[in-house]
């Protein structure tokens, strides 16, 4: 939506107006499938003003749509908001930020080097 925006909206490509309640989860399609190229992915975000304002997001975010898939793109969309929310078609649920990826070579060792941190575990830098 302007020059700077890294990712591109998503719309819902429902039939009619689709009711989603507090705690209900729902697939939604957005009626497009895309090509990426070899070596990228498509990560697919929650509009960050409809998380705020009524508390829709994805169940599992950031979404990613691998290199070789071709099928239709869907939203799995859970409300964690206090009241009803109703998505019509045509309306901008997601945001899709495409981004380079690395391969790691995994490589099996019989201990870790160790850090500062180590073994802390949540909540052990402070934060």
């Amino acid at each position: 939506m302007s020059a700077g925006a890294s990712g591109m909206d998503l719309c819902a490509a429902v039939d009619g107006d689709l009711a989603i309640m507090p705690g209900e989860i729902k697939l939604i399609s957005t009626g497009i499938s895309v090509s990426i190229p070899r070596g990228f992915e498509a990560q697919i975000r929650p509009r960050s003003g409809l998380a705020l304002k009524h508390g829709i997001t994805f169940v599992n975010t950031p979404g990613t749509i691998d290199s070789d898939y071709r099928g239709v793109i869907s939203l799995i969309v859970t409300n964690l908001g206090r009241e009803l929310y109703v998505i019509k078609r045509g309306a901008r649920v997601a945001q899709m930020v495409i981004q380079e990826i690395v391969k790691a070579d995994i490589e099996i060792v019989g201990q870790l080097e160790n850090t500062s941190r180590a073994y802390g575990g949540f909540g052990h830098t402070g934060v």
